[in-house]
């Protein structure tokens, strides 16, 4: 196995996996949406959204930490083996404990016993996820394939069985076994890594403590994450606000896997291992590259959103989900603003071993976000929510940018932003005018997409913006003199 895995091979594999888990829920809202409605919809968010928070501690922040801790060490199988046993047998604790404690909620909860018992396979999921051993490896062929095969499978089975409301359980049932076994075929390629080790001789307490640093930042992410959810449906008593609050966010995290997921999720591994290195200048180059495709994207993304989701969300999600096309231009931003974010995180904070300053903004950004959706929720209900989330992100982002020590700076992102923000302001009035003279809904969504798109990129072209002029030709020529 080679010591350096291609950068260029795992961002396409990533991204064609980002791709298949876009177009999945695409495929599948339209139809669980008007095959269970709103109300039960809001029931399996709310269900969820709890269950989320017992899978939180059972993982504590071993996805993170465990893909940090691997990639510094790959190329020796050994000490590889070792961590690996170590942090997977901690999280084997962890959620043993958790499932324990589930149980008990459980026993007490006076409504949708069933289905929480149903949703504990969610906690098994997390116990035996392993997918951070293969990110530090940089080995995601592994992560997808067999993910991939069972996702899909997942999909059939909800067009085929899932009929009426009443098939909510059976929906659950799917979606939480899908993801199940996705984790568990992930073991089938461990032996290929792994060597034998003395399990008398692994030790836990040093990974718990880093964990927990780790983990501290993904309880306060929470806060409005999943929280909101737990607050829209506790306060206002309402299952169809947090159903149109669901789909709201199902789009938006379509949305950021086409922005950023894919790149951070191959990049961060990448760069723990160039810190590791001390190859900073090419780190900056990475960051600043990274910074200029979420900018295109996620501005793009962004205005295109704006434009065309009153036309999108009734022909996606059909009739009873108006709430949802305002829901979806307050959020719109929010793509930018975690894009830049999470860049930081994923390539600086995360991989320069700076996890405890980047927990205490995102402690900052939870504070803000839970003391607004207190003030905002019971008044403006699922809009309030978001704009909370809003506020919350922009807090950290901007303590993120402050504080990242040069490796993305004021210039860069004026530079690499301006042209951007012109061209998307110009697409979106395009595709307000044609809005105005298009009746058929389906016509006009399709015309505002393409024109919207071509507009975008004709003036990003014409600007002479960087991403298309360094990144985009300037792969394609150095391409052409290496096959010269």
């Amino acid at each position: 196995m080679s010591t350096q895995p291609s950068l260029k091979k795992n961002i396409a594999i990533s991204t064609l996996y980002q791709i298949l888990l876009v177009i999945l829920p695409m495929i599948t809202a339209p139809y669980i949406a008007r095959v269970l409605g709103p109300d039960q919809s809001g029931v399996y968010d709310f269900t969820n959204s709890i269950q989320t928070y017992f899978a939180m501690f059972a993982a504590l922040g071993t996805a993170s930490y465990g893909a940090r801790e691997i990639a510094r060490v790959r190329n020796d199988e050994k000490q590889r083996s070792v961590l690996f046993w170590e942090i997977e047998l901690m999280t084997v604790m962890t959620s043993a404990v958790c499932i324990l404690v589930w149980f008990v909620f459980i026993l007490f909860a006076k409504q949708y016993k069933v289905i929480y018992l149903v949703l504990t396979m969610g906690l098994l999921s997390t116990m035996f996820d392993i997918s951070w051993f293969f990110a530090g490896m940089e080995q995601f062929t592994y992560t997808v394939s067999k993910n991939a095969i069972c996702k899909l499978a997942g999909v059939i089975l909800m067009f085929l069985l899932v009929r009426r409301p009443e098939d909510l359980l059976l929906y659950i049932t799917i979606i939480t076994a899908s993801t199940m076994l996705g984790n568990l075929s992930m073991w089938l390629y461990i032996p290929r890594f792994i060597t034998k080790v003395d399990f008398k001789k692994l030790r836990f307490r040093n990974h718990f403590h880093e964990t927990l640093i780790y983990f501290i930042p993904s309880v306060a992410t929470s806060v409005y994450t999943v929280l909101d959810r737990m607050l829209i449906g506790t306060i206002t008593n309402n299952r169809a606000e947090n159903g149109f609050y669901h789909y709201t966010m199902q789009i938006i995290n379509i949305m950021k896997a086409l922005t950023f997921s894919s790149l951070n999720m191959v990049l961060g591994s990448r760069i723990a291992y160039l810190f590791a290195e001390e190859k900073y200048d090419e780190i900056r180059e990475r960051i600043r590259d990274s910074i200029n495709y979420i900018l295109f994207m996620g501005i793009g993304i962004c205005f295109g959103l704006i434009g065309v989701s009153g036309r999108f969300v009734p022909l996606y999600l059909g009739a009873g989900y108006d709430r949802v096309v305002t829901m979806l231009v307050l959020m719109s931003p929010i793509v930018i603003i975690i894009g830049v974010s999470n860049c930081l995180g994923s390539q600086y904070y995360t991989p320069s071993g700076n996890r405890k300053l980047s927990a205490k903004f995102i402690i900052i950004g939870a504070i803000v976000n839970f003391t607004l959706n207190l003030i905002l929720i019971p008044r403006f209900w699922g809009y309030g929510a978001i704009v909370a989330s809003l506020i919350a992100e922009t807090v950290i982002t901007v303590l993120y940018f402050r504080h990242c020590n040069g490796y993305l700076t004021a210039d860069t992102l004026f530079r690499e932003g301006w042209k951007k923000l012109v061209a998307g302001v110009l697409m979106l009035a395009v595709i307000r005018i044609l809005d105005r003279f298009i009746a058929s809904d389906i016509i006009a969504l399709c015309a505002e997409v393409m024109a919207g798109f071509a507009v975008y990129c004709a003036l990003i072209v014409l600007l002479r913006d960087t991403f298309m002029s360094e990144i985009v030709m300037g792969k394609i020529i150095s391409r052409k003199k290496k096959a010269g």
